[in-house]
């Protein structure tokens, strides 16, 4: 099957090949897939590189590539809550968090597109220690973002989407949904012990993990509900600091380095 990158800003992944099927998760700018199965009207089923999602997305949004780029490593990430890149000589404006397979030099070939980067691209981390100073930037990037089923970038985002991509840009993979999240790492038996980039995971009544966030601290908690906000945490889950009502039951915290 064909390898294929992904050359506009953000693109939506949707459950069925129509537009007014529900989108299930998105592809940022450069991240690569791989086309499983070809659709009518230039629907294509594809599967990413990165986390193994599937999903439909629409073949002017991709471009197809060779064996070697889609093999390459991620290099580098966009910084910036917003990075000017020109693709083909045009201007594309994309968002902080996409990961970059980056040849040497500011120009680069994917496919039939030519990519000039404009500004500085930062490299991605390794996996190893967690970089707590690359966390922090990230996540105060996405503060205020609003909330969007689906979204990945800070021009809407999820829960288990806003985790993921920042833990992305410190090379930490993270899988798609909230409760595949939820079996990563290694558990944190107390709220107390927690520290910067701990995941905290919740569940609903019926006791299926919905919801993740990333703790800041032992009583204070990143996460996209509504939008991107900052909220107090305790043993029980968290509390909207804005109407002092419980939100959220806490059921496991998870440490990933």
């Amino acid at each position: 099957m064909p390898y294929v990158i992904t050359i506009v800003p953000v693109m939506p992944l949707r459950a069925e090949p129509s537009h007014r099927s529900e989108i299930v998760s998105q592809a940022l700018w450069g991240e690569c897939a791989e086309i499983i199965e070809t659709g009518t009207d230039g629907w294509v089923r594809i599967k990413c590189q990165f986390d193994g999602y599937e999903g439909w997305g629409t073949v002017n949004h991709l471009e197809i590539i060779d064996e070697r780029l889609y093999n390459a490593p991620y290099t580098h990430y966009t910084p910036s809550w917003v990075n000017l890149v020109k693709v083909n000589g045009q201007p594309m404006h994309i968002p902080f968090g996409c990961l970059v397979k980056k040849d040497n030099g500011a120009v680069t070939t994917w496919g039939r597109a030519e990519v000039q980067f404009e500004e500085k691209l930062k490299e991605a981390g390794n996996g190893g220690q967690l970089d707590q100073e690359g966390l922090t930037a990230a996540v105060f990037l996405y503060l205020n973002t609003a909330y969007l089923w689906g979204g990945k970038s800070v021009f809407g985002v999820d829960c288990s989407g806003f985790t993921q991509t920042v833990f992305r840009t410190l090379g930490v993979s993270l899988l798609r949904d909230a409760y595949q999240q939820a079996t990563q790492g290694k558990t944190v038996d107390f709220l107390q012990e927690a520290k910067l980039g701990d995941l905290a995971f919740f569940d609903n009544p019926e006791g299926r993990i919905t919801h993740v966030g990333i703790l800041l601290n032992d009583h204070e908690i990143i996460h996209s509900s509504g939008r991107v906000r900052i909220d107090p945490i305790d043993n029980q889950g968290i509390i909207n600091a804005d109407t002092g009502i419980r939100t959220h039951q806490l059921r496991i915290i998870r440490r990933l380095s």
